[in-house]
């Protein structure tokens, strides 16, 4: 199966547009391309509760955050400060990067 690309990767600083958290912003922990879905830090809180083992003696409910689907996050702009659509673009030495549709920066380091 082909890996999809998507316009987020880890690392990035992304806004939420849809959901209970909308409006929140957070940095992207992983990225699950094959099932659309990205965890954002300290975003999407679930409750699991786990029983007691060797490693965990107490057990208990562990908090921890969930996925989300990536069409519910936008990337914010390093410049613009906001959350922005983005596109692709090929640098002199043949490069891609991801550019800001906004302001025409260049978002990737």
């Amino acid at each position: 199966m082909a890996t999809v690309k998507l316009h987020v990767k880890k690392d990035d600083i992304v806004k939420i547009i849809a959901g209970k958290e909308k409006g929140k912003t957070g940095k992207v922990l992983r990225v699950f391309p094959a099932k659309g879905r990205v965890v954002v830090e300290s975003l999407n809180i679930i409750k699991r509760h786990t029983r007691p083992t060797q490693l965990n003696p107490e057990g208990g409910i562990v908090e921890k955050e969930a996925p989300m689907s990536i069409s519910n996050v936008m990337l914010v702009c390093g410049s613009c400060s906001e959350a922005v659509r983005t596109g692709v673009r090929v640098l002199e030495d043949g490069n891609k990067a991801r550019y800001c549709k906004k302001c025409n920066e260049i978002v990737d380091k």
